[in-house]
């Protein structure tokens, strides 16, 4: 004689069991540093003149470098004139030279 195992709420045990684990991991990691005692105080210090924890001030502070980084990478400002000599050049590109037809016309390292 077997018995079969069920719920509470009558449904089977293992697939409530199923049905209950999380769908996905905590988005959420960690970062650990090794930092001088003298830099994490003026970390600490820092954060207190804002009224922030240690933690907030470092994620916001790694947050802004980090946009202004990529930034830096992809976004650059003109005045109207560098604007308009820059529009310029890209639309009236110089003739390709010799090294860019040598270049064009050699197989790729990869393709040999």
């Amino acid at each position: 004689m077997t018995k079969e195992r069920f719920s509470s709420d009558g449904r089977d045990a293992t697939t409530s069991a199923v049905a209950e684990r999380p769908s996905a991991p905590d988005p959420k990691g960690s970062i650990n540093l090794r930092i001088e005692a003298q830099t994490r105080r003026l970390i600490d210090d820092a954060a207190a003149v804002l009224g922030k924890t240690r933690t907030e001030f470092m994620i916001e502070s790694a947050r802004e470098a980090a946009i202004d980084v990529l930034l830096d990478q992809r976004l650059f400002a003109l005045d109207p004139e560098r604007y308009d000599a820059f529009v310029h050049a890209l639309d009236n590109p110089p003739a390709p030279g010799p090294k860019l037809r040598a270049l064009l016309h050699r197989a790729p390292a990869w393709g040999t």
